[in-house]
């Protein structure tokens, strides 16, 4: 089955994020949900300029649309084993905008209501263990156009990695880290993927890479196609993404049958330096 995926070109600012999101009918992605969390991008505490973090702008965009769509929001993220979530907040920019505009903000390693899941077809977790909040709420992968070092590009899929409330996760980059991502993702399946690719980032990602420029947001339902398009908008091909083709061959969303809708994907591909 085919899958849309919008892609944006605009100066940064709540316009472009709103035309992409009207273009895959977000509506439909979050029909049912009575509250949303907009999982952000807080590897680091660094500011949206350097392309590390997601963009307080985007985030404010998507929230204005639940907001119209009568849905509650609010952006969440976890402690990561060298990062303060609680800190990156406030460093990124996201505190100031979500001060502005009421949202609230959650550190999901603070949580205690906690459930076990069960990974279906696990390929290395059995279950993983996530605060209740996260089953019952749809989740938007508000993720970056960035560059790994470990697994190629860091955007839609490995963002939802930032759910598992652990401050630790060494522990599962050395299960294999593809793998965990999958399983994850398998698991808590992103209702809607937003890529901030106002700035992204190329070279030594996801912390230390330099800035790009791009202007543009990506989005879809689909978070493999989302994924596969923006690796082809940054000039890597996804068959050769691990984590990206595995989710694709255990039927988590489509690597070639996507319907690109707004920009042509040869009129924004920059070649990123790769990690």
């Amino acid at each position: 089955m085919t899958s849309q995926v919008a892609v944006v070109k605009g100066n940064r600012g709540n316009e472009p994020v709103f035309k992409a999101l009207d273009l895959v009918d977000f509506k439909s992605a979050v029909a049912g949900f009575q509250r949303a969390l907009i999982k952000v991008n807080f590897i680091c505490e660094k500011s949206w300029e350097t392309g590390a973090t997601t963009d307080p702008i985007v985030v404010e965009a998507i929230w204005k649309k639940l907001d119209e769509a009568g849905i509650e929001a609010s952006v969440v993220e976890s402690d990561a084993t060298i990062t303060s979530a609680d800190k990156a907040f406030l460093t990124s920019g996201m505190k100031e905008m979500c001060t502005c505009n009421g949202i609230e903000f959650i550190n999901l390693r603070h949580l205690k209501d906690k459930v076990k899941l069960q990974v279906p077809k696990a390929a290395v977790l059995r279950s993983i263990t996530v605060p209740r909040i996260v089953t019952e709420s749809a989740v938007i992968s508000a993720a970056k156009l960035k560059t790994h070092s470990a697994t190629t590009v860091t955007l839609g899929m490995k963002n939802m990695f930032g759910l598992l409330p652990d401050k630790f996760k060494g522990k599962y980059h050395a299960m294999g880290i593809s793998n965990v991502v999958v399983d994850i993702n398998a698991t808590i399946k992103p209702a809607l993927t937003v890529v901030d690719g106002f700035v992204g980032m190329e070279g030594n990602g996801p912390i230390d890479g330099e800035p790009v420029e791009m202007n543009l947001i990506v989005a879809g339902k689909d978070v493999v196609a989302v994924d596969a398009s923006c690796s082809r908008v940054m000039g890597f091909d996804p068959h050769n993404i691990k984590h990206i083709c595995r989710a694709h061959e255990r039927g988590l969303g489509e690597l070639d049958d996507i319907e690109i809708v707004g920009e042509h994907l040869k009129s924004v591909t920059r070649r990123f330096k790769p990690a």
